[in-house]
């Protein structure tokens, strides 16, 4: 073969390569990133397409509208928030320059989807009728609706309640996985989308006030997850029930640190049950480091802690339980009153006194019950599903709630909400560290579950910088008890 012959083949080579290169790479684009680039929030074809039917409704459980939406023209409709802030960390917003969150992002398909097929039987006889054909030629296309678990009486005592502070307010069912209320504050006024991303974008929005803190804020759960420590405790030593504390108001590590009791103080000799009453630091911390890091993890994750919650409508990022050498003796002690590298979403809190008021059943959360046509017909129902059995024995979970609910009956007089209720719940109060290495106002926790004898709410409270949960925490928490059992 002459040098021509072999300079030809080299260049049919390189060609045949380049060929088969970009050809592998315009497959790999339609086929990996077509259906991302299709779905992005910024695609301008998309928006034309969503804007061809008129976004479909949102409505609470009991079939009320919380939104609407206007045809402005041909190309462009306005979508209306019937409750200004009231639901929007739950709903989200949707809006052609800052895109599409929380729960229309998630079935935005849906919202966007004319159901043509159920309003074409349901016309197939008019069609008969000339005139009613020219008629309906021209009717407006709208999206299929969506009805939420959102209960409004509840949605607004967590609303109220919280008021002003900064924090978050999650109250599920614990026999369904239905989220009944969901508040994160401060809120924001989704009619003034504009300025609120302005301000977040410039720096002036410190409040992060498009941050839901129900699901994505994280934070140190302090006592409350002294619920979990207690549920792995019972389940790791048969007898720990009956035992006596000393409690000193203090544990003292090898390296000459120590765990204190809220306020220095030290409760002298304690049972178990009197020992969660009081959130005693010293016999949780023990407790923790008698079964070891493994033991209480294992417990830790089985109520979803190192796992993120894929519910429907929503998704939970993960909360963190830390992994800890037997050394470690001071961080397991921390982990085991809710310290140290210990991280929760509220959201994750109220999973915790849902399953165990489930007795041991963690139910998956869920914001959707079912999709309707814009005539209200049912096209999907959202069944309920079972994310983990026996989370916990129901025997162990039945003396969890018997703990509970005498640490609420012995504060009735602190929380007067609760009077009439049989509720239980446990306060939290929980440390943390600022940028400068300082230490933070403490922030308040309180989880909940009424009535004892058959659930049928569960609720997690954070209030950011709340000093304790005793104080406006539980409060909060009482309010949306009462008005979810007593309706008032």
């Amino acid at each position: 073969m002459n040098d021509l012959s072999k300079s030809v083949r080299n260049v049919m080579v390189i060609f045949l390569f380049c060929f088969i290169a970009l050809i592998s790479y315009i497959a790999y684009f339609q086929v990996f990133k077509g259906p991302d680039i299709a779905n992005d929030s910024g695609n301008k074809r998309l928006w034309a397409k969503r804007n061809e039917v008129l976004r479909g409704t949102i409505y609470d459980r009991d079939g009320e509208a919380l939104t609407s939406s206007i045809r402005i023209d041909k190309f462009n409709q306005s979508r209306e928030y019937i409750y200004g802030d009231l639901y929007v960390h739950a709903l989200g917003y949707i809006d052609e320059r800052f895109g599409i969150t929380g729960l229309e992002d998630q079935f935005d398909s849906e919202l966007s989807k004319y159901n043509s097929f159920s309003n074409g039987i349901r016309n197939f006889f008019k069609d008969f009728d000339l005139k009613s054909s020219f008629e309906n030629r021209d009717e407006e296309k709208v999206g299929n609706g969506i009805v939420t678990t959102l209960d409004y009486d509840i949605q607004k005592a967590a609303y109220d309640a919280m008021g002003d502070l900064k924090g978050a307010v999650v109250a599920l069912n614990p026999k369904t996985g239905e989220i009944l209320a969901m508040v994160s504050k401060p809120t924001y006024d989704p009619s003034n989308l504009e300025q609120v991303i302005e301000d977040a974008n410039s720096g002036v929005d410190n409040d992060s006030k498009l941050l839901n803190r129900a699901i994505s804020g994280i934070y140190p759960p302090g006592s409350v997850f002294k619920t979990v420590t207690l549920a792995a405790a019972l389940e790791n030593d048969s007898s720990v029930a009956n035992r006596t504390f000393s409690d000193t108001g203090k544990i003292l590590f090898p390296d000459g640190t120590a765990l204190n009791n809220y306020m220095n103080q030290a409760h002298g000799d304690l049972s178990l049950q009197m020992a969660y009453r009081v959130s005693s630091n010293v016999v949780f911390g023990t407790l923790a480091m008698e079964m070891g890091n493994s033991k209480l993890k294992e417990v830790a994750e089985r109520f979803g802690f190192n796992s993120r919650i894929n519910g429907t409508g929503l998704t939970i990022p993960a909360s963190n339980f830390p992994t800890l050498e037997d050394y470690e003796v001071g961080d397991i002690a921390q982990s085991g009153i809710g310290q140290g590298r210990v991280l929760s979403t509220p959201i994750q809190m109220a999973i915790v006194a849902a399953t165990v008021a489930n007795d041991g059943v963690l139910m998956e959360p869920k914001l959707v019950n079912k999709i309707v046509d814009k005539d209200g017909n049912t096209i999907k129902e959202i069944s309920n599903k079972v994310l983990k059995e026996n989370v916990i024995s129901k025997d162990i979970a039945n003396t969890v709630k018997e703990y509970m609910g005498y640490l609420v009956s012995n504060n009735l007089y602190r929380w007067p909400a609760f009077e009439g209720t049989n509720a239980g719940g446990k306060t939290g109060t929980a440390d943390y560290m600022l940028e400068d290495g300082s230490e933070g106002i403490p922030h308040g926790w309180f989880i909940s579950l009424a009535p004892i004898d058959d659930p049928q709410i569960a609720v997690a409270v954070i209030v950011e910088e709340g000093e304790n949960g005793a104080g406006s925490a539980a409060q909060i928490a009482s309010q949306v008890v009462r008005t979810a059992i007593l309706g008032d």
